[in-house]
């Protein structure tokens, strides 16, 4: 845990330092995930990252993303360290990945939510990466998705992502969901420096992780200077 907690640190002062709006948490290194509940450690290990994370990021919004879907565990991490909003990677719906079928759990972790962390923003992907919808994978399916994401499982904003970690999804594909939706809507992986602008002239941010990391690769630390220049793309 020393060496976990001081790697979350050299991180999140990176990402304060070069310019981020806000810091979301993840146990991405919990590989193979578990499916929904994760065991206690997990939770608690998670509790310190924030801590110590939050002690280098100051008043920045921070996140928690329970992976692979523990929701219920990412309204408890909100409720105990003042975290802000939660990533919950199958809201509605049910995908197929490999931990099998995930399913959404709305009505739950709504009704949770209000008892737990009331005011806490949740954060919900549509045709999450690293996973296939149960049913048609068509643009057509995908609108349907996000419109009952946001109207019938009341997320505060969608998340699009590419096929996996560090992939993007075509520009046009948030330009769609725009044009039938009015909601908050985030891109999840695969932005750069590259595709950045296309992107975020359909979408209100995103969350980027491999671009900011050492030579563009998911396992090296975050670089400050990559930090500061996708900072100015957003700015831009």
């Amino acid at each position: 845990m020393p060496e976990l907690l001081e790697r979350a640190r050299h991180d999140a002062a990176a990402l304060a330092a070069g310019g981020v709006d806000g810091v979301i948490v993840e146990n991405f290194g919990d590989t193979p995930f578990f499916a929904e509940t994760v065991p206690p450690e997990t939770v608690a290990a998670m509790a310190l990252a924030l801590e110590a994370v939050r002690e280098e990021i100051g008043t920045r919004p921070l996140g928690v993303n329970v992976l692979r879907n523990d929701a219920r565990a990412a309204l408890g991490l909100c409720a105990s360290t003042g975290a802000s909003f939660l990533r919950v990677n199958v809201h509605t719906g049910a995908m197929v990945c490999d931990q099998g079928l995930i399913q959404g759990r709305a009505a739950e972790t709504l009704r949770e939510r209000e008892r737990l962390a009331p005011g806490v923003s949740l954060l919900a992907d549509v045709h999450v990466k690293h996973a296939v919808p149960l049913g048609p994978k068509t643009l057509e399916s995908l609108l349907d998705a996000c419109e009952e994401t946001w109207r019938r499982g009341r997320a505060d904003a969608l998340i699009l992502s590419g096929r996996k970690t560090g992939s993007a999804r075509d520009a046009d594909d948030f330009a769609r969901v725009r044009e039938r939706i009015a909601a908050p809507l985030l891109c999840g992986s695969g932005l750069d420096l590259e595709n950045g602008r296309a992107i975020l002239e359909h979408t209100d941010g995103a969350i980027v992780g491999t671009a900011l990391k050492r030579e563009g690769r998911v396992g090296e630390p975050v670089e400050l200077e990559r930090v500061k220049r996708m900072a100015e793309l957003f700015k831009g």
